[in-house]
């Protein structure tokens, strides 16, 4: 019976022998433990760029409604949707009848003015000429000659009176000329008016005709046309904004997109900013662009406040069309050749000072402090504390 368990008490003194001599194996003679490699980051160089995108759609930036001044039934479209027109290419034709009819009278009215007010004219040089009275001078000087003749006895009483009655009736004539002469003066400037008058008549009938050949302001694509062969039109002059739109024309060699950015990144947004463009059209390229006009007023929607930007777009090939689907990214800070690391790497104490955990190739992990730079919410720049190519501990 003794020897058995003194048997026992050996065996177990043995194995807590053991147990001490691996702990003590592990502890101070082994390596230390190497790092899940799934949860290291290296440090590396890269281009870092914080952005923010604006979603919009592509339009012209000049884009022009075309409406006519003038009221009509379509005659002849000379042009279709995606037609490349010059400045004053004809677009639309109305019917010009009735318009060439009203320009034929016009001008016939007009030759009837200037016929009367050439009669006009002709009579008040003939009044003119009668107001002048020369004749009165001569009765004057045969007047005076016959109260001489008369006073020396040489003429009748009757030779007196018939040179004084020849006076008197010149003088009549003088008196009525010069009131004819206000009276043609009156007429020549009423004829002259009526003339005016009918010159205004003949343009505006010449101008009615013109306004009947609808033609571009602009260079530019033909973006929509609203009408056909036989539609009426009705005049903007008469209408205004509700006069019929013919055709809409747009210059997509410049193209914007327009978007919004909220409040919280509209900071950093700058006139002249680069921005880079992508569509669903065109999925493997991105289009160049600047940021030209910021709106000065956030709109508030949904309690969520955002500002009105828009990116030009050089699009010279028109490979861009208005109402495509576009999402502007607006480059606001960039650094090349950057030390970078994933952000979910980066730590902060409470007096917010950043630090990341390093791996040394020898196993042991090192807090060191860093200083960031730009961030894009998944990588950050880091300035300073870290070197190319070393190791950083992710969270697990």
């Amino acid at each position: 019976m003794g020897r058995p368990r003194r048997s026992r008490v050996a065996w177990s003194v043995l194995a807590l022998a053991g147990a001490a001599a691996i702990w003590g194996y592990t502890a101070f003679g082994s390596t230390p433990p190497v790092a899940d490699p799934s949860l290291l980051a290296r440090v590396s160089r890269e281009t870092i760029v914080r952005s923010v995108v604006a979603t919009g759609r592509i339009e012209p930036i000049t884009s022009i409604e075309v409406k006519s001044k003038a009221n009509g039934i379509i005659e002849k479209v000379h042009v279709d949707v995606d037609d490349v027109v010059e400045p004053g290419a004809v677009l639309v034709e109305l019917d010009k009848e009735n318009l060439n009819a009203r320009l034929r009278e016009a001008r016939a009215n007009l030759q009837a003015a200037e016929a009367a007010h050439a009669g006009a004219v002709a009579a008040l040089r003939k009044n003119e000429v009668e107001a002048e009275a020369p004749d009165v001078d001569f009765a004057r000087r045969a007047r005076a000659r016959a109260q001489e003749l008369f006073d020396r006895e040489l003429i009748a009483q009757s030779g007196l009176d018939e040179a004084t009655s020849a006076l008197e009736q010149g003088e009549n004539r003088q008196r009525a000329a010069q009131g004819q002469l206000l009276v043609g003066r009156a007429r020549v400037a009423e004829a002259l008016a009526i003339v005016a008058q009918a010159t205004a008549a003949v343009e505006r009938a010449a101008e009615e005709l013109a306004n009947a050949t609808i033609r571009a302001p602009i260079r530019g694509t033909v973006l929509t046309r609203d009408v056909e062969v036989g539609s009426p039109v009705s005049s903007i002059l008469n209408l205004g904004a509700n006069a019929t739109l013919v055709m809409r024309i747009g210059d997509v060699e410049r193209v914007f997109v327009r978007g919004r950015v909220d409040e919280s990144d509209i900071g950093g947004v700058r006139l002249g900013q680069r921005a880079n463009i992508t569509t669903e059209s065109f999925r493997d390229r991105v289009f160049g662009g600047r940021v030209t006009q910021i709106s000065p007023l956030g709109v508030e929607r949904d309690n969520v406040t955002t500002f009105e930007v828009e990116v030009s777009i050089d699009n010279p090939g028109g490979e861009l069309k208005a109402n495509m689907s576009a999402n502007a990214e607006i480059v606001l800070e960039e650094a090349q050749g950057a030390l970078v690391v994933p952000e979910a790497a980066v730590t902060y104490d409470t007096n917010r000072a950043a630090f990341v955990d390093v791996v040394s190739p020898s196993g042991p992990v090192e807090r060191v402090g860093v200083e960031l730079g730009i961030g894009t919410g998944t990588r950050v720049q880091v300035l300073s504390g870290l070197t190319e190519g070393q190791q950083v501990l992710l969270p697990r």
